[in-house]
């Protein structure tokens, strides 16, 4: 009898990101029903977290899969990406991407394998319609997945409170996607998002051992942010970089200054200092006084969507991590229109 040939999937993904995560899961799922088995041949998938940097955010090195997709992260015009899904406005690092991009659009929709679209509130929901709508995909079984990848991409809370108090598993879940440093923890994690329910996971060890430091951490981080941060004009300003942490619920200064539109805040993990640039989900300020904030992070090398974004910078250059954030504070006050 004749081995049927095994295709090797490599899929790279947002790491440290919910919405990655998700959209890894369900690229895979929505591969192993509708794609492969057009090919006559199985299938072996292995995921990649990719990560805003300093310096290149991509080793062409790494796409080894006789298949490689790229979810939720900026766009490669490697020819040995296959797939790529994406939602951010700073999707493209070069406008000579962008034109990469826009030149395989050409092709019949039946041949397209490259999707981007900015209005979409998370990429996982954007697969999903794509996917449906394309290749025949049934996303229903993942509703909870989706839904959830939207209200947390897109901060669709009903309160600070909500966010903050890590009451919903899909929350629980975002948490130790966000902070766990093992590098193969997402990897493991993400086969079960589409086969299992939030709950049944938490119960995993592969979670459940994790749940009690982290949910300790996080209420550290409210107290050092409660600490740092202060809320002038509008926006929030907090430095920490003298306790690193692998990441905090960015919604913890909403939460502590709800009167703010913008927050600010300063962060070292183990790779780089960030700048975490952000809006209030619940600002009573209308969308047409806000500022787009991916474009102010663009000019120092970030990137994101108009309401929240980031910057990062080598772990060395904390001081011009620094001088950059409280520039953008600077300008994001002087833009007060709240008060």
């Amino acid at each position: 009898m004749e081995r049927i040939p095994t295709v090797k999937v490599r899929v790279f993904y947002h790491d440290k990101c919910f919405d990655g995560a998700c959209a890894a899961s369900l690229f895979a799922r929505f591969h192993r029903e509708c794609i492969r088995p057009k090919t006559d041949s199985d299938a072996e998938y292995t995921f990649h977290g990719l990560v805003h940097r300093a310096g290149a955010l991509f080793d062409d090195r790494d796409f080894i899969g006789d298949e490689n997709a790229i979810v939720d992260f900026k766009y490669s015009p490697s020819p040995a990406i296959t797939w790529w899904f994406d939602h951010h406005l700073s999707a493209f690092l070069t406008p000579e991407d962008h034109a990469h991009f826009l030149a395989g659009q050409r092709y019949p929709v039946t041949r397209q394998r490259k999707f981007y679209d900015p209005d979409s509130i998370s990429c996982t929901s954007f697969l999903a319609r794509v996917a449906a709508a394309q290749f025949g995909f049934d996303a229903r079984p993942m509703a909870e997945l989706v839904r959830w990848a939207d209200i947390v991409d897109g901060a669709l809370y009903a309160s600070p409170e909500a966010a903050v108090a890590m009451a919903a598993p899909a929350m629980k879940l975002t948490m130790v996607i966000e902070s766990v440093q093992d590098v193969n923890f997402v990897p493991r994690l993400i086969p079960l998002l589409t086969e299992k329910s939030f709950a049944e996971i938490l119960r995993e060890p592969l979670v459940a051992d994790e749940l009690p430091a982290l949910l300790e951490r996080h209420a550290q981080a409210l107290e050092l942010i409660r600490e740092r941060s202060r809320c002038e004009q509008g926006t929030i300003y907090f430095d920490i970089t003298d306790h690193p942490l692998e990441g905090y619920n960015k919604f913890i200064p909403y939460y502590l200054h709800p009167e703010a539109t913008y927050s600010i805040g300063l962060s070292r993990s183990s790779f780089r200092t960030k700048i975490a640039v952000g809006s209030n989900p619940w600002t009573k300020v209308k969308p047409e006084q806000m500022l787009n904030l991916a474009t102010i992070c663009e000019r120092y090398g970030g990137g994101g969507h108009a309401r929240v974004g980031a910057i990062s910078f080598p772990r060395e250059k904390d001081d011009l991590a620094r001088a950059a954030a409280l520039e953008i504070v600077a300008e994001l006050r002087a833009h007060d229109v709240a008060s």
